[in-house]
């Protein structure tokens, strides 16, 4: 079944800020490896609240954030404005579209988050090939695969609370999501920006309880619109069994940022 953007993502914005964001690491390394400067122009696809442009926007001179949920996009630029940053531009639009919403021809890179999961990483791929400059990139962030740093134990005191409230399989929309089971990898590989490596950070964060809770609305597959009048339950049975698991009210995590950077040969 289709999914539509107003049905993974409905009110979900307010509680992105929860998520971990990624390593400052990773953008030192791409104002290194790009030569982002005051003259760079960057395109942020799918760019939720701006999670990636809102620090990039501190390092280039203009960045498009194109995002199809109008709500992710009101939250970005409140956050812009709160930060004084007035060189991003909040685009409604998605990844069918970019060959009509005035980006190119200038892009010295564009980023994805989660996002590209998404999309038609293909058609998008081959879509930004005549935007993008030629020493210019594709970049994807994420937390890496899933499963590959260990999860912390309160995690699965949430898994257990989510399937009582919302069933074993994550929700997107009116179906169900599953990872594309191709890596990103190997799909940058056939495509023009075939030149592909890989780079991964990892840093310990430590959150309340709130920021925990938190952060289980900001996912398409708990958000308040799919638990809808369950939430109030929701949320004090995962109050109560995460604070059974652990009374302090803190939770560590390890959390990896991975980048994978694809250029032309």
């Amino acid at each position: 079944m289709e999914h539509t953007p107003e049905e993974l993502f409905a009110s979900t914005a307010p509680y992105y800020h929860y998520r971990p964001g990624y390593a400052p690491e990773l953008y030192d390394l791409l104002a290194d490896r790009f030569d982002l400067g005051t003259n760079s122009r960057i395109l942020d696809l799918g760019t939720g609240i701006g999670v990636l442009a809102l620090p990039l926007a501190e390092r280039v001179g203009q960045v498009l954030a194109v995002d199809p949920e109008p709500g992710m996009l009101a939250e970005g630029q409140a956050l812009a404005e709160q930060r004084g940053l007035d060189n991003i531009s909040w685009i409604r639009g998605d990844s069918t579209q970019v060959h009509t919403l005035g980006l190119g021809p200038t892009l010295g890179l564009v980023v994805m988050g989660a996002a590209f999961h998404w999309m038609d990483r293909d058609h998008v791929l081959r879509s930004l090939d005549s935007l993008i400059t030629p020493s210019g990139g594709v970049v994807l962030a994420s937390g890496g695969a899933p499963g590959e740093v260990e999860a912390p134990s309160w995690k699965a005191v949430i898994d257990d609370v989510r399937t009582r409230y919302l069933g074993p399989h994550r929700r997107a929309g009116r179906s169900t999501y599953t990872h594309p089971p191709e890596r990103h990898q190997q799909v940058l590989e056939r495509s023009v920006f075939s030149q592909v490596e890989t780079h991964r950070w990892e840093r310990t964060i430590t959150r309340t309880l709130d920021e925990v809770v938190g952060l289980q609305y900001s996912f398409s597959y708990s958000s308040p619109a799919q638990l809808g009048d369950q939430m109030p339950a929701f949320d004090t049975d995962l109050r109560e069994a995460l604070l059974t698991h652990n009374p302090d009210g803190v939770y560590d995590e390890t959390v990896r940022t991975e980048a994978i950077i694809a250029t032309r040969p």
